[in-house]
């Protein structure tokens, strides 16, 4: 998704050969590993780890749109059964479990009903209601095609204008949950303030509706705050009891962006109190990969994306792979592989990865909801990359005409078709493109560009 992204990475296994993430049976995809996962509930009576000595970083000055950033990528996003570690008992009940099969065939509705149940079972449990938040928020995402993870592949994602229509009536559901969820938290913390279930539950929905904001309402600095907390939260709770591994995606996802910022930036906020550490940000991503009970799937995501943007693709590739093998019916993941293999140059190669898509969404219930603009668009830049400028135009065109299209996706399609155009001596369809562009989103910044290029063709970069 979306995510949705300026991050880099510094694996553990550099060379690719070996990726523990744990399948959904429970045994590590990658690489062999001695220890073996169980299904139960650990003890937390029985926890001998030592408490971790996390620092409290103070958020005293204007970051917040490298942290609005990072919070994009930390709303939950998975649901990978790791046994062996500590966890709410909810995150395991069948119905959860069954909800989240649903969750990740891309079957909203499915699994929003799924855990509408799962919620009215279970009145007054905050966890029970940010399980459903999460499922209800990443419907709308995906409905508004903010799940592509091209759309964050560059700074202009944090800079531009964009166009996003946002639906009130689901805005306001989600942020009924929100309030809802934080407000039963706080009441269980108020009474225990070592509540680590509750404590986690208030970072999680923190970090959900953050998320909303940023890629839905771009309210980053609003954001900025939900995100100081959360991470918080997060912390108190790893802090609690380091076993509870799914807390382990915020604090990692922090302590990996800070400490890939550029050493003059690094040394400024330094004075401030606020520092990270790659090497220790991915390390806890790693083992909630391989561990975590919720955000196991969220962590891998992330790593992708991490390693996407570093140039890493082959080892980006691996990673989604494993979650594409685990899910094959997920389309995000069978499209990430093959927006993975365009950016990686493999040419043609992933021309045919697209079309494989588009061929197995006409095979009957294959996807769930394949949102095939988002194959379309990559198919195009595929082909652009290849200098077939006609097919890629067609291609943009296609994506820009699907039903349903987000508005953002529509522009970026509609612009990137008329350049195409333009590339193949086709004046006349690249104007109608532009224009076409202009009309879906006048007040953005692909908007501004198109109006520039209906002066002057474009002639590439």
């Amino acid at each position: 998704m979306a995510q949705l992204w300026g991050r880099v990475v510094n694996l553990a296994n550099a060379n690719g050969a070996c990726s523990p993430f744990r399948s959904v049976e429970g045994s590590l995809i990658g690489c062999p590993d001695p220890r073996r996962s169980f299904w139960g509930r650990s003890d937390r009576g029985l926890v001998r780890a030592k408490r971790a000595e996390i620092s409290g970083m103070k958020h005293r000055i204007g970051v917040w749109r490298v942290v609005a950033f990072l919070w994009i990528l930390t709303s939950s996003w998975s649901c990978a059964w790791g046994a062996g570690v500590d966890t709410n008992h909810l995150n395991r009940d069948p119905l959860v479990v069954d909800a989240y099969r649903h969750f990740y065939q891309l079957d909203f509705p499915g699994a929003v009903d799924r855990f509408e149940r799962f919620h009215t079972e279970h009145p007054g449990d905050p966890q029970a209601t940010a399980l459903l938040l999460n499922a209800e928020i990443f419907e709308e995402l995906y409905r508004l095609d903010l799940l592509d993870t091209t759309f964050y592949a560059n700074d202009g994602f944090l800079t531009g204008k964009h166009a996003t229509q946002e639906d009130p009536k689901a805005r306001d559901r989600i942020f009924a949950l929100a309030d809802e969820a934080m407000r039963e938290a706080d009441a269980r913390i108020s009474k225990n303030p070592n509540d680590v279930d509750a404590l986690f539950a208030r970072g999680w929905t923190r970090s959900l509706r953050c998320a909303y904001m940023a890629m839905v309402e771009r309210a980053f600095g609003s954001g900025f705050r939900l995100a100081t907390k959360a991470r918080d939260d997060e912390q108190r709770v790893l802090q609690l009891d380091p076993n509870y591994v799914d807390a382990k995606l915020v604090v990692g996802v922090y302590e990996y962006v800070v400490g890939a910022l550029p050493w003059p930036f690094k040394l400024l906020i330094g004075f401030a109190g606020i520092t990270g550490s790659k090497s220790q940000g991915l390390a806890m991503l790693y083992d909630d990969g391989s561990r975590g009970v919720i955000t196991s799937v969220e962590a891998r995501t992330v790593i992708a994306l991490f390693l996407r943007r570093e140039g890493r693709y082959k080892e980006a590739i691996q990673v989604i792979r494993a979650l594409k093998n685990q899910y094959p019916h997920d389309y995000l993941f069978c499209l990430e592989e093959a927006n993975l293999r365009k950016d990686a140059g493999e040419g043609m190669g992933a021309v045919d990865a697209y079309r494989q898509i588009l061929a197995e969404n006409a095979r009957p219930n294959y996807f769930t909801q394949a949102r095939l603009e988002l194959a379309y668009f990559g198919l195009g830049d595929a082909l652009r990359g290849q200098r077939h400028e006609g097919e890629a135009a067609q291609a943009y065109e296609q994506a820009a005409m699907a039903r349903n299209v987000g508005t953002e996706l529509r522009i970026r399609s509609l612009l990137a078709a008329g350049q195409c155009r333009d590339l193949n001596g086709e004046r006349q369809k690249a104007v109608a493109d532009y224009q076409a562009a202009i009309n879906a989103g006048p007040n953005t910044s692909r908007a501004d560009t198109a109006r520039k290029l209906l002066l002057n063709p474009y002639r590439g970069t």
